[in-house]
């Protein structure tokens, strides 16, 4: 008994295959158009994507000579993709979007360069008053120990602070 209701719903099956037989072709704007109906004759054959086999569809009744008030045949036609403006539209405010960040990031290490120079502008113009007050300076050298700067170190060492001052402090 089951296996004469599986035998039956297998050719019920097969049966309503042939109901969804579809031609599928591709319109004058490019548009994919699916319908149960053949494809107007205008259509060539290579735009024509899928067609029922010959055997499972009746060729549709040609109108009569006569007959101005037959109706065109019913298509379902896909939704249209967007249109480019749209596309163009998007695309064109994520680039707007990525030129400001882009902008924004710029500004943002310019102004840490320039807090940078100024904190460096300011140790200088201190580091060139301490040398020029005139009073005894020691730093520590390479090997630990802290040794005084005799006149020629400190010539050097603010000549060396005059070229911070003029690079960093505009």
């Amino acid at each position: 008994m089951k296996v004469a209701r599986l035998l039956l719903i297998g050719c019920a099956l097969t049966a309503s295959f042939a109901a969804c037989a579809q031609y599928q072709w591709i319109d004058a704007d490019g548009r994919h158009v699916f319908s149960d109906r053949a494809p107007p004759a205008g259509v060539p054959a290579d735009k024509i994507v899928s067609q029922p086999r010959a055997g499972s569809v009746r060729a549709p009744a040609a109108p009569a000579a006569g007959d101005a008030a037959t109706p065109a045949p019913a298509t379902a036609e896909v939704a249209p993709r967007p249109a480019a403006e749209t596309v163009d539209k998007t695309l064109e405010a994520r680039k707007k979007q990525a030129e400001a960040d882009q902008a924004a990031q710029e500004q943002a290490a310019q102004a840490r360069e320039a807090a940078a120079r100024a904190d460096n502008c300011r140790r200088a113009r201190n580091a060139k008053a301490a040398l020029e007050s005139g009073q005894r300076m020691a730093r520590t050298n390479d090997k630990g120990e802290r040794e005084v700067l005799d006149d020629t170190q400190r010539a050097a060492e603010l000549k060396r602070v005059e070229q911070i001052i003029a690079s960093d402090c505009r």
